[in-house]
């Protein structure tokens, strides 16, 4: 068993997070828990990125199999996901060991660098999780897979230390000027790597973009922000440590991660925190476009991916952690850990007849959820 990362919060920061998801986050989980039309938000295209190497592969597709052979259900798996992934797949890996008797070996990584140890670097895993399903949609399908299923939603935020500069001065309605402030750094994650970190940068992109007629501030605000941000880690793991370090001053990364971590937060406003999933406000995201070596990325409305990946060498464990999340107890993890679960989880109609029965029986085929192909 590996990487057991588990993040509890206060109280006051669940009653916080409850009221962000009841109030400016209710829009998101409406219209993902819906099947609604409208155009795609941007495509996360091209490229990759480098991680250590090793695994093997298995050509053996057998998760869509009403009987699972014994192979598919060995008693040992392993899930490549993303860093922001790490607090909610920790809290389940316990359990799940326990009712299936299986051994949970986890890898957090940014998903660009998830998904590439399999597209580049030709390992296998049971269960690839991605903070951008498109990154699945767009890099794993056709040839590393055959489906995918939308799991969770999540939204950006700031979050910094009671002594940070400007700590006393900050607010929602204020952070940009308190960030672009000669004595403060900015930390977020690597774009090439994370997603977390192309969002990041989005989030500050969209702030000078018009949003029915208003902007937060202009362009040269927006470049201040970032000359005051550096990138001193590869994905969002580490961030928070050297918050609390000094090396950084605020952090720019997921709500999830701000909401349960015991220190002060900022939620974003709806405009660029990326978390609605409707046509305006995709349309909107869709003005943000970040150029990496891993390829370019375009905003949109933050959604989970999760798959099997048909180099899998266990995938009917793999089936079974995707369903897991499907359940109660997988969706109160979720919540648990400052994320909005989709209900039911969603695959793409395209490829329902690839979709393994367990996980076919607990979700919902369509072509759209809300602004998002799939």
């Amino acid at each position: 068993m590996t990487q057991r990362s588990n993040s509890d919060g206060t109280s006051r920061q669940r009653t916080t997070r409850r009221a962000f998801l009841t109030g400016a986050g209710a829009a998101t989980l409406t219209a993902l828990a819906g099947c609604g039309g409208g155009s795609d938000g941007g495509d996360a295209e091209s490229g990759g990125s480098t991680d250590s190497s090793g695994g093997g592969t298995s050509t053996a597709d057998s998760t869509t199999e009403s009987t699972p052979t014994e192979s598919s259900m060995a008693d040992s798996m392993t899930i490549f996901h993303a860093g922001s992934l790490a607090p909610p797949f920790g809290e389940a890996e316990p359990s799940f060991e326990d009712e299936y008797g299986v051994d949970v070996n986890r890898e957090a990584k940014g998903s660009v660098a998830s998904t590439q140890k399999i597209t580049q670097q030709g390992r296998s895993a049971d269960v690839l999780g991605v903070s951008d399903f498109r990154l699945i949609r767009n890099r794993i399908l056709p040839d590393y897979g055959d489906w995918y299923a939308i799991f969770t939603t999540n939204s950006m935020s700031i979050q910094y230390r009671e002594d940070s500069p400007g700590a006393g001065d900050i607010s929602k309605d204020n952070w940009w000027e308190v960030l672009t402030r000669d004595d403060v750094t900015i930390g977020h994650s690597d774009p090439a790597v994370d997603p977390g970190g192309y969002r990041a940068v989005m989030t500050q992109q969209l702030g000078k973009e018009e949003f029915n007629g208003e902007r937060l501030y202009d362009e040269s605000t927006y470049q201040a922000l970032r000359d005051n941000s550096v990138v001193p880690t590869g994905t969002e793991t580490n961030l928070e440590g050297q918050l609390e370090s000094g090396e950084l001053d605020y952090v720019m990364y997921y709500q999830s991660i701000s909401s349960t971590s015991g220190k002060p937060f900022i939620d974003l406003q709806q405009e660029v925190d990326l978390s609605q999933a409707t046509s305006e406000y995709a349309a909107h995201y869709a003005k943000a476009e970040v150029e990496t070596g891993s390829g370019t990325f375009t905003g949109a409305p933050i959604a989970y991916g999760v798959t099997v990946p048909s180099v899998a060498e266990a995938p009917g464990r793999g089936a079974q952690w995707v369903e897991y999340f499907a359940t109660d107890a997988g969706r109160s993890i979720l919540e648990n850990q400052g994320l909005v679960p989709v209900d039911p989880i969603v695959v793409p109609a395209s490829g329902e007849d690839a979709v393994p029965d367990r996980v076919m029986d607990v979700a919902s085929a369509q072509s759209n959820l809300g602004p998002l192909e799939l």
